[in-house]
């Protein structure tokens, strides 16, 4: 049961950083502000997502 819940939770993060990294490219950031962001979000998975959606370029 553990490894079930666990294996879709990580299916659910890894959704969610596809989701933001192809928000983070549609932005209308500099390309250097996009890299960053992306690296961030590729490193820190749940930090970096929740920072993103706090923080991250928008439009």
């Amino acid at each position: 049961m553990n490894i079930q819940v666990s294996g879709i939770f990580g299916l659910l993060i890894l959704i969610a950083d596809i989701w933001a990294i192809v928000n983070v490219l549609q932005s209308n950031a500099d390309t250097l502000k996009k890299v960053i962001w992306i690296v961030v979000i590729l490193v820190l998975p749940v930090l970096g997502l929740v920072l993103w959606f706090l923080f991250g370029p928008r439009g």
